[in-house]
C-alpha cells in the first residue's frame, strides 16, 4: 500500500509589524491622493465642503525627506482650547509612508502607554492610531475634501492660530 503524502498549503503569516508597515503605505496613498501635502509650503490650509466641519491641515515643518503635518477639524476642545480631534502625521516622501505619531494634543505615546512599554504594546498602539488615520482620511475623501477644496489661510487672519507641534 502506498502512502499518500498530503501537502499543507503554506500561507505566509503577516506579523503585526508587517501589518503596521502596510498601514503606513496605505495612509501615504490616501493622504497624497487627498491633499498632496508633499508639495505644500509650511503654513495652515483649510478645506471647506459646506458641511460645517472644516478640515485644517497644518504643514508644521518640511525636511529633506519628511514633512510634519497636523490634521484636525476646526473645532476646539472646551477644556484645552486646542483643535480636537487632531492627528500629528509624519509623511516620509522617500519611503512613501505616512505615520500618525500621536492623535491628541498632549497625548503622545508616553502619556498613553508609559515610558517603557513592551514592544508589542507600542506596535499595538501604533496600529490603533494609524488605523484611525486611514479611516479618517477615507471619510474625508468621501465627504468631498481634497486638493480642490484646500486653500491657504492668510497669515494674520482670525482663523490663523499658532501651529502647535
Amino acid at each position: 500500500m502506498s502512502k499518500a503524502v498530503t501537502r499543507a498549503a503554506r500561507i505566509p503569516k503577516l506579523s503585526r509589524f508587517g501589518w503596521l508597515m502596510g498601514l503606513y503605505a496605505e495612509n501615504h496613498v490616501r493622504l497624497v491622493r487627498l491633499f498632496e501635502p508633499q508639495d505644500l509650503a509650511v503654513g495652515r490650509y483649510v478645506s471647506c465642503v459646506g458641511d460645517g466641519l472644516d478640515v485644517i491641515l497644518d504643514v508644521v515643518e518640511r525636511h529633506a525627506y519628511t514633512v510634519e503635518l497636523r490634521l484636525s477639524y476646526a473645532m476646539a476642545d472646551p477644556v484645552t482650547g486646542e483643535l480636537d480631534p487632531s492627528a500629528h502625521v509624519r509623511l516620509y516622501r522617500d519611503a512613501r509612508q505616512v505615520e500618525a505619531t500621536h492623535c491628541y494634543v498632549g497625548r503622545r505615546w508616553q502619556d498613553v502607554i508609559g515610558m517603557y512599554p513592551p514592544p508589542a504594546e507600542v506596535v499595538g498602539h501604533r496600529l490603533r492610531m494609524n488605523t484611525f488615520l486611514g479611516k479618517w482620511l477615507q471619510y474625508l475623501a468621501e465627504q468631498g475634501h481634497g486638493v480642490a477644496t484646500l486653500v491657504p489661510v492668510p497669515v494674520g487672519s482670525e482663523t490663523e492660530a499658532p501651529i502647535a507641534a
